[in-house]
């Protein structure tokens, strides 16, 4: 399984690519669209979450192990 930002960009040009064929029947181009629509819902999601772990990212670059207890998923331990 591909799971690198890469990989996304590769799907999102290749559905771009879908929608621009020539000689798609108006259902085929609905189809598409509804496909395109879930595709950038689901990349959304998939960006959004990078830029997140981008964010803790900085601030462990900015403040070390202190920050480790408000950042669990990184290697903090969540408050009990």
């Amino acid at each position: 399984m591909k799971n690198k930002l890469s990989d996304l960009n590769n799907h999102l040009f290749a559905q771009l690519e879908r929608l621009s064929e020539e000689g798609m029947s108006a259902e085929q181009i609905e189809q598409e669209a509804k496909r395109a629509v879930a595709i950038v819902s689901v990349a959304d999601k998939i960006t959004g979450n990078a830029d997140l772990q981008l964010k803790a990212a900085k601030l462990f670059a900015e403040y070390g192990q202190t920050v480790m207890p408000m950042l669990p998923q990184i290697g903090g331990k969540p408050d009990q």
